[in-house]
């Protein structure tokens, strides 16, 4: 796929600032640091979100300015609003079944909510998808798999449906996706090409939904998670009716 398609134009490190700018805005509204938490440093974060320190700056001065994060002489960022709670929660994954579950789950929304995101999505959304996008194509090409790209990028065709219960559901999913886009990534880097098709798979949801193709953006994001499910389960799936 070219990259002529980001229709932005925007330089790189922007569109990464816009990618940390928005997990770290997620997990603060999130409650995942709480009023006074001091952030990490800009080494840490840079070393998390793999990015470089003036990244960091850059989405650190936009919480800045949206009054999220604010700056201590010599100590750090530190949050400084109050947290909204977690709208929605589930009980935790503890099983194979439940992950099963989450699976069964994911194919009733995703779909929907891309082909939503191809008929809405505006230029600020395609470019973050299509920069998650691009660090898991880094990543496929150090013969790695980024399961935190593979979580943005599925939530940010969400808001790109502009439609919040499916925003919502997927951030209270986001532990119990974690589960299955690890094992799943493990699973791919065993098996020659998996992590290159799995990349294709992913680039051809963002195509239709650059597109505006709502119909192709579903069956391929249908396809994408109907094969990560069967994959990692190794098309044995478990009878649920017992369970």
């Amino acid at each position: 796929m070219s990259r002529s398609a980001d229709p932005n134009e925007r330089p790189k490190s922007m569109l990464l600032a816009d990618v940390v700018y928005d997990r770290l805005r997620r997990s603060i509204l999130n409650g995942d640091f709480r009023p006074d938490d001091r952030l990490p440093g800009e080494n840490a974060l840079a070393e998390a979100h793999d990015v470089s320190r003036p990244v960091i700056r850059t989405a650190l001065q936009r919480l800045r300015e949206e009054g999220l994060v604010t700056s201590r002489q010599g100590a750090g960022s530190f949050v400084s609003a109050p947290v909204e709670q977690r709208p929605l929660a589930f009980q935790p994954l503890e099983t194979i079944a439940d992950l099963q579950r989450c699976y069964e789950f994911r194919l009733t929304i995703e779909p929907a909510a891309a082909a939503m995101a191809a008929l809405r999505r505006g230029d600020r959304h395609l470019a973050e998808i299509g920069t998650c996008l691009q660090i898991m194509r880094d990543a496929t090409e150090r013969r790695n798999h980024r399961e935190d790209a593979d979580f943005d990028f599925h939530l940010s065709i969400t808001l790109a449906a502009n439609n919040q219960y499916f925003e919502t559901s997927m951030r209270a999913l986001r532990e119990h996706i974690a589960v299955g886009m690890k094992f799943h990534g493990l699973s791919l880097q065993t098996v020659r090409g998996g992590l290159d098709h799995v990349l294709d798979e992913h680039a051809a949801i963002y195509e239709a939904i650059t597109k505006g193709e709502a119909e192709r953006a579903r069956e391929a994001m249908l396809k994408h998670v109907t094969g990560s499910r069967d994959r990692l389960f190794e098309g044995r799936l478990l009878d649920l009716s017992q369970r």
